[in-house]
């Protein structure tokens, strides 16, 4: 009897252990569970990122967003880190010294885009035509038009969509706003202009790379500064200052701003749509640029198929304008390129 219940009561126990294969299981199925978790929450984090970063919020919301005080405590700023930061539209500053017109085009969605447009007092060398970057406007880049009339050309100075005073709420950050590139490029050459330049600083240079192989501009030159090398690329820029770790959330934030907008995110690649430039071209960028490599730079300045190209690097200059950082060399630097290419 005794040795039937030592037997009975050590099967009990045995039955009661887990079995090693079990735990095993348990495990697994835990740490896929917790891993789809963090995925879903990385999409979520990444979409709202995205979306963020792709649609301009009002200069209203900004002034009222900097009244506000924020919470310091660590889950506040996980959350606010978790959301992402906004972007805002702003109002222009200033409006020219110079006698202008306002002109407005039509995108085949039919959005408003707003223009200034300047002649000359005198016979005219050209026009050149000027893009902002994100979230700036017209008015930001008068400085840059008054050097160019300076010089003897005319200037139009253009709100991308979702900027300044043009219609929209939504950025592609040079995607679809290459359309506004050909609108204003169309209108110029409509007023019997035969020397057209384009002008653009970060987004509104990477714009102009691809409206002129998009849509087969023939520009007399471009000056182009500190263009990214792709979308994906400067996605990873903007995250890494943010702090976040840059793979897989720009990957993912890449994929949802092109789903958000209509668009292949992988697809918006500067250096591929630089083999089709070829016109002359001035290249700048800053050597302590926080948002464009070097390596991206001299990616696109490599593939552009023009012969007639130039790369200047500012070592002392990040992610700014040149014109308002080095002053004089900006100056050498364009009228050379202009004296060069002007007939």
């Amino acid at each position: 009897m005794e040795n039937y219940n030592t037997a009975e009561r050590h099967q009990y126990l045995m039955t009661k252990q887990p079995r090693p294969r079990s735990k095993v299981r348990t495990v697994i199925r835990w740490t896929l569970w917790v891993l789809l978790v963090q995925f879903v929450l990385l999409n979520i984090s990444a979409a709202l990122y995205a979306y963020k970063f792709t649609h301009l919020y009002s200069h209203e919301q900004r002034i009222a967003d900097s009244k506000k005080s924020y919470s310091q405590n660590i889950f506040a700023k996980t959350w606010r880190l978790f959301k992402g930061p906004r972007f805002y539209k702003y109002v222009e500053s200033e409006t020219p010294t110079f006698t202008y017109s306002t002109v407005v085009l039509k995108t085949k969605d039919s959005l408003a885009i707003e223009a200034w447009y300047g002649k000359t007092d005198s016979a005219s060398k050209g026009t050149v035509i000027l893009f902002h970057g994100l979230s700036g406007n017209k008015s930001t880049l008068l400085q840059q038009a008054y050097e160019f009339r300076y010089w003897n050309y005319n200037v139009m100075l253009v709100d991308m969509r979702a900027h300044g005073k043009s219609e929209g709420s939504a950025t592609t950050i040079g995607f679809k706003e290459s359309e506004d590139v050909k609108l204003a490029y169309d209108y110029v050459l409509g007023q019997g202009e035969k020397n057209i330049y384009l002008w653009g600083g970060s987004m509104g240079a990477t714009t102009i790379i691809k409206a002129v192989a998009e849509y087969g501009l023939q520009p007399k030159g471009l000056m182009l500064e500190m263009p990214f090398g792709s979308l994906h690329s400067h996605i990873k820029a903007r995250i890494k200052s943010m702090g976040f770790p840059k793979q897989p959330f720009a990957f993912l934030t890449t994929f949802w701003a092109g789903v958000e907008n209509g668009f292949n995110g992988f697809g918006f690649n500067t250096v591929e749509y630089a083999k089709k430039i070829k016109c002359p071209v001035l290249l700048q960028y800053g050597l302590l640029d926080a948002l464009v490599t070097q390596e991206e730079t001299n990616d696109i300045y490599n593939a552009i198929a023009s012969q007639d190209k130039k790369l200047v690097i500012y070592e002392e200059t990040g992610h700014r304008l040149f014109l308002k950082t080095d002053k004089l060399r900006w100056r050498q630097e364009v009228e050379d390129f202009l004296m060069r290419t002007t007939q």
